[in-house]
């Protein structure tokens, strides 16, 4: 089987989760703002809204193709998704009445601007009898000043309360 063959059959796939099936996207007007006043009818946005559907990079969904891929025009950061369109996913579940859903977008939004790594250490300090109370505040600072992750940082402070209270903190055990 070709490479042509296969990327047929991966985007007729694509198609088919993104609930196409076969139907051609729809010509979208400009792309909408934070707080985009997006909704359940713009759902699901690759079929929908293609235009506003772009990787970090500027890449659109027809860019990433497998032989993009085998000869490495696609990189791992065509991959990644935008804040922007998480937040216009946050924008949808809210008008759908899914508020929690929002929420997890925001905070999904929010962490997209801070490195992998980083993420992967936060991770690691939040784990129960790992970080001290301080160094959960100090984290959460750094969310807060130095990634304007305002949801994010609420929820590592919140951490650190319930951990000193059910003694979870490091030196607690």
């Amino acid at each position: 089987m070709n490479s042509e063959a296969i990327e047929s059959m991966v985007r007729e796939v694509l198609d088919k989760m993104n609930g196409q099936q076969g139907a051609a996207p729809s010509s979208a007007s400009a792309k909408p703002q934070s707080k985009s006043g997006a909704t359940v009818s713009d759902y699901p946005l690759a079929s929908k809204h293609p235009d506003w559907v772009k990787t970090p990079t500027g890449k659109t969904a027809d860019d990433i193709t497998l032989e993009g891929v085998i000869n490495g025009t696609v990189t791992n950061q065509d991959m990644r998704i935008t804040p922007e369109i998480l937040r216009i996913q946050a924008d949808i579940a809210r008008s759908a009445g899914r508020e929690l859903l929002a929420v997890n977008f925001e905070r999904a939004a929010e962490l997209t601007q801070v490195p992998d790594e980083r993420v992967l250490e936060i991770y690691n300090a939040l784990r129960p009898y790992r970080s001290s109370k301080q160094e959960l505040l100090d984290i959460a600072q750094e969310l807060q000043s130095k990634y304007q992750a305002t949801v994010c940082a609420g929820y590592v402070k919140e951490a650190a309360e319930l951990y000193e209270q059910r003694k979870k903190l490091k030196g607690d055990n």
